[in-house]
């Protein structure tokens, strides 16, 4: 699949005049990861486009430009994007123009607050989302929290310091989990490497 996306032009571009993203919490050092394209969400699009989707309901977490999404949506996923940063959702839509499709479902998520209205998923998504201090605890919860009985996640991580505290967070919650290479080669011929986290639950298989 072809995209055209829009993104920010380098991490030096920053614009908060009403300092919406400062009361959110996000720095002006942080502001502009939004909106790059990062390889592992090269790589996690990549995924999506063999990515069994019938009758499953997708979330991808911490999704920035969302090519995931984009790829899920053109292929008729039931894909909900979700992000913090104030600006994602207006370039969602700039990037659902440029590339002729219709909406997509997108819900402003904060790992650490209770949101019951998002609902669960069959199948969660997210790529290079544990980078920070603090963050495995708060998003194995948040995927706990909006799991469904029978749930697939699948995160790609570039290898970052904090993956083996998420896969225990996630071990807590009796998730099953399993890792394998992500070494491929992207788009423009630069060579990625990471992992593939792959994580199930069968909360129903006890009631049977």
């Amino acid at each position: 699949m072809d995209f055209h996306i829009r993104s920010l032009l380098d991490l030096q571009q920053y614009h908060d005049p009403e300092l919406v993203a400062e009361r959110l919490g996000i720095s002006p050092e942080t502001w502009p990861l939004f909106g790059q394209l990062w390889p592992s969400s090269q790589v996690l699009a990549n995924a999506m486009l063999t990515m069994d989707l019938e009758g499953k309901r997708v979330l991808e977490l911490g999704a920035g430009l969302a090519l995931a999404s984009l790829v899920v949506h053109r292929r008729g996923g039931d894909i909900t994007a979700s992000d913090f940063h104030p600006l994602s959702p207006s370039f969602l839509d700039e990037n659902l123009r440029l590339n002729d499709l219709g909406p997509l479902k997108y819900e402003s998520a904060d790992w650490a607050i209770l949101n019951d209205d998002l609902g669960v998923f069959d199948l969660i998504i997210g790529s290079d989302v544990i980078y920070e201090h603090g963050q495995p605890e708060v998003l194995a919860a948040f995927i706990d929290r909006h799991s469904a009985d029978l749930v697939d996640v699948l995160i790609v991580d570039p290898n970052r310091p904090n993956r083996s505290s998420f896969c225990k967070e996630m071990a807590e919650r009796d998730f099953e989990g399993s890792r394998s290479r992500a070494d491929c080669l992207l788009g423009n011929g630069d060579a990625y490497k990471g992992s593939l986290l792959h994580f199930q639950r069968n909360d129903g298989q006890f009631n049977q």
